[in-house]
Order: C-alpha cells, then structure tokens, then sequence
C-alpha cells in the first residue's frame, strides 16, 4: 500500500438498491451470463460460504471499499453484505482524512460508517492509527516550530527620523510660510521657526519628510513645541502619488510655553511621506527635537532567513526568457539587456526554487540595481503550473545611480516555487548585484529540545488515537496500529532493515510524510501508540478483546529472500522488550503479480510460502489486509484489463488458491485473523492504484471472473 491510494469504488457504483442485508439479490450481480467458458462461475456460492466457522471461528474474510459507497446502501453495500464478514474502509479512517490543517478532527464519516457497518451486520478492520503516509504535514511541522523566548518587558527604539537643527537645516514646505533656523529653543540650542502671516486651510502650507515608512507598525512622534498664540499642529502620513492619508496624529495643542508632545499612529500601506500641517496656524511656531521611531518588544528581535542569496560570483543560477532579452555575468555583477519596451510579461528572469514558499508569510526582496536608463520594473512570485501569480512587490524605480532596494510581500497562494524580475516595459540595461529574498523569524527564539518534541507529537498523536476510538466507539475490535514501519534498506546494526525515516527518505517523500518516528524514537513510536490504542478503545466503550496489528508490505519479497518480513518480526521483538507493549498480530498486505515467465512465478510463490512460514513461527495473528493482483508478461509489462487473455485470468486464478490455500495450510488455526481482498472490480484505467489492470475478483460489471474462482477454491481447500 502506498500513499498513491485512492477511494477504492469512487465512481464505480450506481445506488441501485438502498437496502442492507444479507437476502438474496433483485439484481444478478454475482453470476454473470452464461459465457462459453465462464458457466462453471455460475456454480460457486457467495465467498463467505466457502468458510468453515468450526475450523476457522475466529477468521475474517473481508473487503475493502469506500466508507462513503458502502454507506449509500447501494450495489457496493449488496456485494460487501453478500460475499464477507468484514470491511476495510480504504481512507476514511486514515489520519489526513480526520483531520485538518488547523488540527481540528472531523469523524462524521468514520462515525456515519460504523453506523452502516452494524446495521449491515459486518466488522470493520481499523485501518489506520499511524502511519507516515497521509498525514498533515503542515499541523503536525507547527506544533515543533522554535519557541520564543519569554518577553522580559524591555522595549527596543528604533528611531526612523531624529532632527536637533544643530546642523543649521531646516525642513522645507510649500504655500508660503517662511522658515528659519534659530537660537531660541528651551535650552538656548538651535530650533526650527515656522513663520504664517496669512490664515488658509490646513493642508495648504505644509513641510514635509520624504522616505518610506513601514506599514502596519505603530510610528511614535516626540518633539518640543511652542507659539506665538496659542493654535492647533497637525501632523501624519501620506502616500505622495495620490495625496491619501497613511495615518494622522490627533491634533496637537500649542501654546505659548515650550511643551514636549509624545504621540502615535498606525501606518498604512503606501506612506512614503510625513508632513506637519499649519496653515490655519497665524504666527510662529518653534520646533526642536523631532523624533519619529517605531517599538519592539525586547524579545522580538528578527534575523533573516536566506531564500536566495546571490552576489553573482558562482555563474548563472537565473532564469529567464522574452523578446530577444539577454543575461550576462560582468565582473559579479548580472547584466538584464532588453532591446524593446513590451508587455512587463514579456521579458523576464529570476529564480526556481527547490522547495516551495509558505503561504502567509511575509518575505523580502533586497538588491542592489541600476539601469542604463531611468524606469522601472516589477517583481513577483508564481506558481509555474499555470503561472499563477502569488504575490507581487511594490515597483521598484530605477535610476542611473546604484541603489538598494527593500521590499516586501505576502506568499500568496500554494505550490509557489518561482520568482520573477518583470521588464518588459524597461527598454535598456540593468545592472543588479548581492540579490537576496529572505523571510524573517524571531532571533528570540530557540528549537524545541529532542524531548520536548517528543512530548508535544506524544501529545498530538495520543490526542488523534482518542479522537478516533470515540467516534467509533468500541464497535472496532481489530486495527492498523502501526502501518509500513520498516523501510526495506538500511542495517539497524542487527542485520536487519531500519525504520522509515526522513533520514534516508527521498526529497519527495520528505516533502509529503511526516515522520512521527524520528521524533518519537523507534521503540517508543509504537509503544506510544499501542498504549494509546488500549487505553482510549477501553474508555470509550470497547469491551472485547482488542487485536493490534503492525501492518507492512513486500513482505513475500523474492529479491531479499523475506529480509523485510524477518527484520518485521525482528522490530515487533524490540518493540515488546519492554514486558509492557503487547502486539496481537501481523498484517502483510500481498500488493503481489502473476508472472507469465515460469522461473519467475516459481520464486514469488516460493517466498509466498517462506513469508507464511516466518509469519507462523511467529506466534501471531496473521492477516493478509490488501490481496491484490496484476499480471506481468514475459517481457516484464504489467498487462491491462482490456489486453488480457483467458490463459493469463486462469493463471491468475491459479495464484490466488495456492496464496489463499497456502495461508490455511501453514497458518495454525489458532493464528488464522483473516484475508482481506483490496479491490473488489478491476481498476479504472484513470485509478491513481494500479490504474487499468485486472486486480479484482469481479469485472467492472459485477460479473464474476475466474480469479472468484481461484479464491474460492483455495477458501475452500480445493
């Protein structure tokens, strides 16, 4: 089983009959037609009757299928209630289909299932509590970002704008008032007069400072202040290109004694301005000691984190295309030459990334550029399927001189793995050196320890376990616990295969599992769930006995000779070396193929064999979970549905009895749980699990083929 699975009928069924029961069907949807050839089908009962309940009382033969199908009650219902005893729901039940990014559960469909599954009168097989597969990434990796430092109460200033007028310089302004630099602050320094002889509205005699501001933080102002008469002094921000307000102070009082004034604003988008106000001032008004800063909190200092970082000096890491446009190295420093002026679109360059950005945050853009011309440009991040957009910066002006340049914006949308410099509309050369887009973290703040990320996924993972044996209420007597542990490589210095893990994962795999075990460590990460597992399903209403079942695949693997299901049965010693965690049993899930090459077919059934007998010797419940099969020809192509031949089903059908049959023979009775066939019809061609091949035991129309044979038959001891 692999993480490629998909809803097993989705699709498949029309809601024929809404009944649940076990009486004979209105519809034939067992024996098909009389074919020449396939009337012998017609003669074999349903597959449950093939099973000895006083040889085999406590065996399960079961079916997997999706929650959803079996409850609309319809031909999905009928064939599961007809043919076994037992149901596998093929992702209801699974972590990331319970719960959300937020880490909010929902079990209304694996509560809704139960309820189906009791009225039909079938168990159902747990499947599963934990998995590195299916999971959600983005809670689970939340619950271990660093933690922040405690805030001590202390405040860091950071001034934006100080002016004593020491220097002798003045502000400037317009609409007429007149300004000076004069001898007469509180203290005999220097201050800045504004002198108003004629009353107008307030905004049309102003002074200004220009220079961004950054948006969304709160600007302090703090200055000396006093008048010839007593008035009013406004002051705020404003967005220069459109003269819209960015924040304005409460109007300040002056009087004709010196007064420190202390006041604060939020800053909105677009300030790149601060102005003092006074037309409707008539008089003097003295100024010293202006200072506009922002605050911090004393734990909240943030470094940055490096995204892209290039100084030019390794050779081309960009990218780019459009209407004849060139990137060339020069002495470090990358030349962007575009011939023409065209859509921004059509000229561009910038960087892929190797993992994606994360939506929500706030990343920045700092470079140093110049062009040949004065212009601008923009700059952005995409999603490259499609070429979405996911968050533009501010335009960047470009000016003949070097500059450098911050901006900033928000990662938009998913899947963003792309940024682009859009010049199009620049008909020139630009020059851009030491290019870097970063996002900021807290430098306050430090990794969660090895054990207190332990305690916290502990914590995570007891909380799912009991999320799940509330919602199914002790109706589920047998589960997954534990599902694909072993990773099939690797040496755990026994001479056995180690854990998954994201240590030896591929960059893929890493990116779409989580792995609980590299933080729960490889003994406990089991023994955390099995207590879990028994300690919920007895507070939640479960009153017979509960089997746990450590679930893995290839484990009838030739090219190993059974090394996966040794080092299973191996881990499963380890894992109850403590005398406390107790596994009731092993599920090998048998995803296997009928070979048309003889040497071939002879080895798989010869490990077929050696697994069962390993899997015997163990002592445990034994339970194949997903029997499914494919054929594979002589030149090794796996063989679709529409292309096989009657020799090629019968060759199939031979293989499902000697597995089914071999189960029984070497299985002792006592360890014989069940058998669990995967998929019920064979796959849809569009079917993300083994798309277009002949796995089930029906067709797509319910007509028994002769694999319903085989497995009859090696149900029945033939």
């Amino acid at each position: 089983m692999k993480t490629i699975k998909h809803l097993l009928f989705g699709g498949l069924f029309l809601s024929l009959i809404a009944c649940v029961d076990d009486k004979p069907l209105a519809f034939d949807v067992e024996k098909p037609a009389s074919i020449a050839g396939m009337e012998y089908l017609n003669d074999y009962n349903v597959l449950k009757s093939y099973i000895s309940g006083s040889a085999n009382p406590d065996f399960k033969l079961g079916i997997a299928l999706a929650a959803n199908d079996y409850i609309a009650g319809g031909q999905v219902t009928q064939l599961a209630n007809s043919n076994f005893v037992e149901m596998t729901a093929g992702n209801a039940m699974k972590y990331a289909s319970c719960v959300a990014d937020d880490g909010s559960m929902n079990f209304d469909a694996v509560q809704n299932f139960v309820s189906a599954a009791k009225a039909g009168g079938l168990t159902i097989y747990g499947h599963t509590l934990a998995w590195h597969a299916q999971q959600r990434n983005k809670y689970l990796n939340s619950l271990l970002v660093d933690k922040e430092i405690e805030d001590d109460g202390s405040v860091i200033k950071n001034v934006v704008v100080r002016k004593d007028f020491e220097d002798g310089q003045h502000l400037g302004g317009w609409g007429g008032a007149t300004f000076d630099v004069v001898s007469e602050s509180s203290d005999g320094s220097k201050c800045w007069k504004i002198t108003n002889d004629s009353e107008s509205a307030f905004y049309a005699k102003q002074s200004a400072i220009d220079m961004p501001f950054e948006a969304g933080k709160v600007h302090h102002l703090s200055f000396k202040v006093k008048g010839t008469v007593a008035g009013v002094l406004r002051a705020g921000f404003q967005n220069p290109s459109n003269y819209s307000s960015c924040g304005d102070y409460p109007n300040i009082s002056i009087s004709t004694e010196w007064q420190e004034i202390n006041t604060a604003v939020m800053v909105a988008e677009g300030a790149k301005r601060f102005l003092f106000s006074y037309g409707d001032y008539v008089g003097s008004i003295l100024i010293d000691d202006i200072e506009i800063y922002t605050e911090d909190s004393g734990a909240t200092v943030m470094i940055p984190v490096p995204v892209i970082e290039d100084d030019f000096s390794g050779g081309m890491r960009m990218i780019g295309w459009g209407n004849n446009s060139t990137r060339t190295i020069n002495n470090e420093v990358m030349e962007l030459m575009n011939p023409s002026a065209v859509n921004p679109w059509e000229a561009q360059a910038g960087y892929d990334f190797a993992s994606e950005l994360e939506e929500g945050t706030i990343y920045f853009l700092k470079m140093k550029i110049k062009g040949s011309v004065e212009g601008s440009i923009g700059a952005a991040f995409q999603k490259p399927e499609g070429y979405a957009g996911r968050g533009d910066f501010p335009s960047i002006t470009i000016t003949t001189d070097w500059n450098e340049i911050t901006v900033s914006t928000t990662c938009s949308g998913d899947a963003t793995t792309r940024f682009l410099l859009n010049y199009g509309t620049y008909a020139g050369t630009l020059y851009i050196d030491d290019l870097s887009i970063y996002w900021e973290k807290s430098a306050n703040s430090i990794p969660l320890t090895p054990e207190e990320k332990k305690d916290t996924l502990t914590w995570a993972m007891n909380n799912w376990v009991e999320g799940m044996m509330k919602a199914t209420g002790g109706y589920v007597t047998a589960w997954d616990v534990v599902n694909e542990a072993i990773s099939g490589g690797g040496d755990d210095g026994e001479g056995f295969y180690t854990l998954q893990s994201a240590k030896t994962a591929s960059a893929e795999d890493i990116k779409n599992n989580f792995y609980w075990q590299d933080y729960l460590g490889n003994e406990d990460y089991t023994r955390i769930v099995v207590a879990a597992a028994r300690k919920y399903y007895a507070e939640n209403g479960g009153t017979a006995p509960l089997k746990l079942f450590v679930n893995d695949y290839n484990l009838e693997s030739d090219w190993d000779d059974n090394k996966k299901v040794k080092s299973l049965v191996h881990w499963i010693e380890k894992w109850e070396a403590d005398g406390v965690t107790k596994i009731d049993g092993i599920g090998t899930q048998m995803h296997v193929s009928c070979y048309a090459n003889a040497a071939t077919q002879k080895s798989k059934e010869d490990h077929v064999v050696k697994m069962f007998e390993i899997l015997a010797e163990s002592g445990k419940l034994v339970k194949i979970t997903e029997l499914d099969m494919g054929y594979i020809d002589e030149n090794g192509t796996s063989v679709k549905t529409e292309n096989m031949t009657e020799a090629q089903h019968k060759a199939m059908s031979d293989y499902y009895k000697f597995i089914v049959k071999k189960y029984f023979e070497i299985i002792p009775a006592a360890q014989q749980y069940g058998i669990t066939q995967w998929c019920a019809t064979d796959s849809p061609s569009d079917s993300g699990w083994r798309g277009g091949e002949p796995v089930g035991l029906w067709d797509s129309n319910y007509s028994r083929k002769h694999t319903y044979a085989g497995f009859a038959d090696g149900l029945a001891g033939k």
